[in-house]
């Protein structure tokens, strides 16, 4: 994303100032201008970009059985989809007032909750479901709260993952590390 307006960390600028504010060092302008009229189509058709994986994801754990195996997978692929896409997501984080004026805000949280579906059972007990819904947001936590903390991002991410796996395995009734 060379060429974009920069705010703190190196991410976009909230708000480019237009798409000739963002084509504006990429040597890209005349074509983003063909392809886009505005910056919330750039902006769009990046999150579609970037969350493919996701939907290949959603699209996968709706073919599997609901076992605590499958959902250590669908964390695992999550983890690393989230990994992948981190810059559009704390992009998202720090713009969520201009997210949630496009249609991004509101289908990355339906993708949310058809995720959060995946790993919960809805017939088990609140604390279980608590646990399921944590290990999402687990994983979220840590790639914003863990970004400035010392260390490797890869090594980062492992550890976030390994937490929100211990979760889901606490809420099948499974010490973690533990297989049945």
């Amino acid at each position: 994303m060379s060429g974009w307006p920069t705010g703190s960390g190196g991410f976009p600028h909230p708000r480019p100032r237009g798409v000739r504010a963002v084509g504006t060092g990429t040597g890209l302008r005349p074509r983003l201008r063909s392809r886009f009229k505005t910056k919330e189509d750039i902006i769009i058709s990046l999150f579609q970009d970037l969350t493919r994986p996701m939907d290949e994801l959603i699209a996968w754990g709706q073919e599997q059985p609901r076992t605590l195996e499958t959902k250590k997978e669908i964390l695992t692929r999550y983890s690393l989809a989230l990994s992948a896409a981190a810059p559009l997501f704390r992009f998202m984080h720090e713009n969520q007032a201009t997210m949630r004026d496009l249609s991004i805000g509101e289908t990355f949280k339906e993708r949310m909750f058809v995720l959060l579906d995946l790993v919960k059972d809805p017939q088990a007990v609140l604390t279980d479901q608590v646990r399921c819904v944590s290990a999402l947001f687990t994983m979220h936590a840590g790639m914003f709260v863990l970004r400035d903390a010392e260390g490797d991002p890869e090594e980062k991410r492992k550890a976030a993952l390994e937490v929100a796996i211990d979760l889901v395995s606490q809420a099948h009734g499974q010490a973690p590390g533990v297989t049945r």
